[in-house]
């Protein structure tokens, strides 16, 4: 089982770029994958975890409701905003600017094949880089991704998460709100879900914060809830 993992951080680039450079990732992995099962012999296979920083964009998962998206093909343009039907787990999100999104494409049968114990770790990944601002993240009961105050009137979502995964390779992944335009998510009923707020770190803080240093927190916790043997920057 190869547990190493290649990392890029691809700056700022646009979704559908992204979304293909993903999938084609995926279908490599996936290839590979039955190749070496035909030939009967070790599969040896790759892992990537993407960082990537989308331009303002709102994305619709398959099983969401188009309904969730409060703005019309004109008032997009006017936001200078982009909208994706795909093919992830969850209902409707925004990415943006100030925004740290990160994008796991590992093989699980390096690690575990089990679907709920990866976005466990994802979303304690998130809890755990939080915690060191002084931050307590929670998980919300029956809804994917990371809460603060979950159990008050006044629960927030800091991070959202939605994934996809075949033959147990996933993609996809998590969107933590760090300097977001908060602004941009009036425009949605967020992961389809009404009456709970969104926040970032820089709102619960009351300043900016180290994008960069934030990404480096979420690798190390990252790597150690996932046992990764090597980060390989690329």
């Amino acid at each position: 089982m190869n547990k190493n993992i290649i990392i890029r951080d691809l700056g700022s680039k646009d979704y559908k770029e992204t979304w293909d450079f993903q999938t084609e990732i995926l279908d490599g992995i996936v290839s590979l994958k039955r190749e070496k099962r035909n030939e009967d012999t070790e599969i040896v296979t790759p892992n990537h975890f993407l960082f990537v920083e989308h331009p303002h964009v709102y994305t619709l998962g398959k099983s969401g409701d188009i309904s969730n998206l409060l703005l019309n093909e004109e008032q997009l343009k006017e936001k200078e905003a982009t909208f994706y039907k795909i093919n992830r787990g969850g209902d409707i999100t925004y990415h943006g600017p100030g925004q740290i999104v990160g994008y796991p494409i590992i093989d699980l049968e390096n690690f575990f094949t089990d679907i709920h114990k990866y976005l466990r770790l994802l979303e304690e990944a998130i809890i755990l880089t939080i915690a060191e601002y002084g931050l307590k993240g929670d998980r919300s009961e029956g809804e994917t991704g990371v809460w603060l105050d979950v159990e008050t009137p006044f629960a927030r979502k800091i991070c959202a998460m939605g994934i996809r995964a075949s033959r147990w390779v996933t993609m996809h992944g998590f969107a933590l709100n760090v300097n977001v335009n908060l602004g941009y998510f009036d425009n949605i009923i967020p992961c389809g879900i009404r009456g709970k707020a969104v926040t970032s770190m820089e709102v619960e803080l009351g300043k900016k914060v180290s994008e960069a240093e934030v990404k480096q927190k979420i690798l190390k916790h990252f790597k150690e809830l996932f046992q990764v043997e090597e980060f390989i920057v690329e």
